[in-house]
């Protein structure tokens, strides 16, 4: 039977993508674990890979097509025996098949490693959510592989994670998944088992919605400006993905801002006294070097661990009280900005927060970082001091309940014992979800973290 390739959903918020490649052409033989494409998303480049054995009969949509829907048919592979010919033919004029796509392609940053791990999540990669019929839709049948049908297409899952949900009595339609194209894994059951993942209920529809503010169309706003006077520049699917999920967070998250001056002269002398003593290799290359970001995100690392209330995240169905701190931090990136997460940050050292996020920002900005490397977190660091900027607010990052924004360290008059002194001065606001963190807490939380960044030593004990 001839397979469907769809276009794959690459992260949760991925609606479109860009066909940027095709590295397989029409007519040739594909065996499992080929890379037959690349997709541009929002975030990053991936490599579609194939795990079924067969010819690549018809590439329905060419490379460098832009904004291709997710589970659209991109290509037809014909399997074993089949006339790769006839189905290209079929292709062009109707479907040819149930699409099964997902069960023919893995997914994975572009120019990764694959290891042994890729192969088996290739082997086990579930079909993408297609449209039920509606005889399915109306029943709710049962589908064959045990999994049930509900009006917007099956809940697929891994049949271990079917039977460890069975086990621990989970619906597995309130989990979201984190497989290939949002399929359920065992990963996925053992978080609901601690709370995490899980979708609040349904709720009974509102009797009444409150009437939709109407912008401006571009044709209005165009309107206002003299022709010539502009060059119109396409969103491109960072930017649009950035502006959904800005508005929504600040539409739908009420924010108030905590602000408070750190005294950094002790970690500027700390910092560059463990600079000049890094060890060097045969080239004269230092091991590490050390920026005032990375004493920011051990400090805010630390500090939720102090403060654990407020290492949150607001669910409708409850709280999530994270163990661990993963600290996300904001990088620039042509058009728009990506936060890689260094995960488990309290634990990690200065030196190996420094080259995490050294390596994390050339992959992000080469567009090379895996999904996971930037979904998710606990909060979040956005740092304008390079450019200069005394204080600033930043706009949480759902799921995150807090985000940190890091102003410049400037030599700014104090006063001490009396006397006014010189001293460097770094100004630093948390933002917080009022939902999840009250102001008092927030209040702990930033405390906490002046006590750690006026006194760096106490990172290291």
């Amino acid at each position: 039977m001839p397979i469907n390739i769809l276009m794959p959903a690459l992260s949760p918020t991925m609606e479109k993508g860009n066909l940027a490649k095709w590295l397989k052409k029409e007519g040739e033989k594909v065996k499992p674990g080929d890379v037959i494409a690349e997709i541009e998303t929002d975030k990053a480049t991936m490599e579609v890979e194939a795990v079924d054995e067969g010819t690549l009969a018809k590439i329905v949509v060419p490379e460098g097509t832009a904004d291709v829907p997710v589970n659209q048919l991109i290509a037809v592979l014909a399997g074993e025996g089949e006339d790769a010919k006839a189905l290209a033919s079929a292709a062009g004029s109707a479907p040819a098949a149930k699409p099964v796509a997902a069960s023919s392609f893995e997914t994975r940053p572009a120019g990764a490693p694959q290891d042994e791990a890729g192969k088996e999540r290739a082997s086990a990669a579930p079909a993408p959510k297609s449209a039920p019929r509606p005889e399915e839709a109306a029943s709710a049948a049962v589908s064959k592989d045990g999994t049930k049908s509900n009006g917007h297409g099956r809940i697929f899952s891994s049949p271990l994670a079917r039977r460890l949900a069975k086990e621990a009595g989970i619906d597995l339609s309130r989990i979201t998944g984190s497989g290939p194209h949002g399929r359920v894994v065992a990963r996925d059951i053992a978080a609901a088992k601690e709370g995490k993942g899980l979708k609040a209920p349904a709720a009974a529809p509102a009797t009444a919605a409150a009437p939709a503010i109407q912008l401006p169309s571009d044709d209005k706003i165009r309107a206002l400006y003299e022709d010539g006077s502009y060059e119109v520049i396409p969103h491109d699917n960072m930017r649009r993905t950035i502006a959904q999920r800005l508005t929504q967070s600040t539409q739908t998250i009420p924010h108030f801002y905590l602000t408070i001056d750190c005294v950094v002269d002790t970690l500027l002398a700390a910092r560059e006294e463990i600079n000049a003593s890094a060890p060097k290799d045969k080239e004269g290359k230092p091991a590490y070097k050390l920026s005032v970001n990375d004493f920011v995100v051990k400090a805010l690392a630390l500090a939720l661990q102090k403060i654990p209330n407020a290492n949150v995240s607001w669910t409708e169905s409850g709280m999530l009280k994270h163990k661990h701190s993963d600290v996300g931090v904001a990088v620039a990136l042509p058009g728009g900005l990506i936060t890689p997460i260094v995960r488990n940050a309290e634990t990690k050292s200065l030196s190996t927060i420094s080259n995490e996020l050294k390596d994390m920002v050339a992959r992000a900005r080469a567009r090379k970082l895996k999904p996971q490397e930037y979904q998710g977190g606990t909060t979040a660091v956005s740092n304008l001091g390079m450019y200069g900027i005394k204080d600033f607010t930043a706009v949480i990052n759902p799921p995150h309940a807090t985000i940190l924004a890091a102003g410049a360290a400037e030599e700014r008059p104090i006063v001490r014992k009396g006397a006014i002194v010189a001293a460097h001065v770094m100004s630093v606001t948390l933002s917080c979800d009022h939902r999840a963190v009250d102001g008092a807490l927030g209040a702990e939380l930033i405390g906490a973290f002046k006590g750690l960044i006026e006194n760096p030593v106490m990172m290291v004990v």
